[in-house]
């Protein structure tokens, strides 16, 4: 394959530049010796031009990571196509065979009823319904939603807040998530930024009411079933309703069951008809901190005041990460942040403090990198807990300026547990019914320094260096916010103890 054209592909409608894209593919061209075209996506006719592409064109695309310098790692590649070699592309195009043997594999279900999938080895034996997203390198926030997905992927409805998660989580025309072999994956959706609690909220009243109207006509199955068997899958289906897990292997029995019966009526005619919604859905609303903490905050405080069974995920940069750095309720004491430039001079708000002041909400704090056992914990809990859940995950970002790189992020999330700067907690009120502790603190006092962790990440450094006098003001002051927390934290254990 050899590269005969490179063609410079701007959106002016969403601002990008042709200045900033065409400098950079002009040196390209330049230095491969080929022509340069440049067009705007913008326009129908620029589209039918890209439609036309073939493996012999270079496709720049505008965006603000490229603007105004040559991607180096690319001009290796971009040499060798036009020297006529084979790419990295060919020369290994011979293994994809492997790569398709391992997808075409069945899941080991006997494995997984072996480790269980509620466990960390257990659910990693289940197949991710979220691949190949567009996310930065080393996002801390794919791997919590991957991890849903294994979980309860097959049943999830997601309502998706507008921003990072929306962004890798559905660029259209293409998404991550995916199905299994049966067909089912998390069913996604995106509304607006602020309302994806009330969105997802919506789903979950329209499946209540459907499955009522279901379950109303199956009552009916187990005295007047034309058949045993119809009879004994609609007494599984009405003891596991409930249950997520459960009642989606009950569903799929009463389904098979009335298929194969000669039972006529408004019954059979309404289950074939509803078949999707038969079983419990898991619903879920994902959103980071810009929402969850400042813009839809209302919304999310009427859902989980509802004592609706929705599960809010909050995926925690502590800044609002999609929209180019800005200052969220959420961004500590200390940090840099636009329209925070001098450091932040409040502290972050304790959203998971004002969700449990409620007495009926499940609340957990989590860290993937610092705590695999409690990750998963959190998470199953808070999906079979029969009301509003909300998970706060700490989601290291590339605004956070970490200097280990991007690709040391579930490191940077256990040196935060263990500096103190994030804990690791639960709070579960089905626990009170079972004798059990309804708050549980699952981090330990920290062990190591926590302005050294600071200084870890540009976001806070970069004051250290700005003005140093404000920064160790302003960090003296974030780590005795941390302590005073972590003293409160552990309160709470006195007071939601045995009683």
């Amino acid at each position: 394959m050899k590269i005969t054209t490179v063609h410079a592909v701007y959106f002016s409608a969403t601002g990008n530049t042709e200045k900033a894209v065409k400098r950079v593919a002009e040196a390209i061209a330049r230095a491969i010796g080929v022509p340069l075209e440049v067009f705007d996506f913008t326009f129908p006719e620029s589209r039918e031009s890209v439609q036309k592409y073939g493996p012999e064109d270079l496709v720049v695309i505008g965006t603000p990571v490229y603007a105004g310098r040559v991607p180096n790692k690319m001009l290796p590649y971009i040499q060798t196509g036009l020297q006529g070699e084979k790419t990295p592309m060919e020369e290994n195009v011979g293994v994809q065979k492997y790569f398709d043997y391992a997808v075409a594999l069945d899941d080991k279900a006997d494995v997984v009823e072996k480790f269980k999938e509620n466990t960390v080895k257990g659910s990693q034996f289940k197949q991710p319904l979220l691949e190949f997203s567009g996310a930065c390198a080393g996002c801390g926030e794919t791997p919590y939603a991957k991890l849903l997905t294994q979980l309860f992927g097959d049943r999830m409805y997601i309502a998706n807040a507008t921003g990072c998660t929306s962004i890798w989580g559905n660029s259209s025309p293409s998404t991550p998530y995916t199905l299994n072999k049966a067909g089912k994956g998390p069913a996604w959706c995106n509304s607006l930024f602020e309302d994806s609690a009330e969105f997802g909220y919506g789903m979950e009243l329209a499946c209540q009411t459907i499955r009522q109207r279901l379950k109303g006509q199956i009552e009916g199955l187990v005295e007047n079933g034309c058949n045993d068997d119809v009879k004994a899958a609609a007494k599984e289906y009405l003891d596991t309703y409930d249950c997520g897990k459960m009642n989606a292997v009950a569903s799929a029995k009463l389904l098979k069951a009335v298929e194969a019966s000669s039972c006529d009526g408004e019954a059979k005619q309404m289950i074939l008809q509803y078949k999707d919604y038969l079983n419990k859905k898991s619903q879920w609303a994902f959103g980071g901190d810009g929402w969850a903490y400042d813009i839809g905050f209302g919304g999310l405080d009427h859902v989980i005041a509802s004592g609706d069974d929705v599960n809010i995920m909050v995926f925690d940069t502590e800044v609002y990460s999609n929209t180019g750095g800005q200052s969220s309720k959420s961004t500590p004491t200390g940090a840099i942040a636009q329209f925070a430039a001098g450091g932040k001079a409040t502290k972050k708000k304790d959203l998971a403090s004002i969700a449990m002041s409620y007495g009926y909400v499940y609340v957990a704090q989590i860290a993937m990198g610092a705590d695999f056992n409690q990750t998963v914990k959190a998470l199953t809990e808070a999906e079979a807990y029969h009301g509003p859940s909300v998970i706060i995950a700490y989601a290291p970002c590339i605004n956070h300026g970490i200097k280990k790189g991007m690709s040391k992020a579930m490191t940077e999330e256990e040196l935060a547990v263990k500096s103190g700067y994030w804990h690791l907690f639960r709070y579960n009120p089905a626990a009170k019914a079972e004798g059990k502790p309804m708050f549980t603190l699952d981090s330990k006092a920290p062990t190591e320094d926590y302005k050294e962790f600071l200084n870890g990440e540009v976001r806070y450094n970069s004051l250290v260096r700005q003005n140093p006098a404000r920064a160790e003001e302003l960090f003296a002051k974030s780590e005795e916010e941390a302590k005073a927390r972590f003293e409160y934290l552990n309160k709470l254990v006195g007071l939601y103890g045995n009683e």
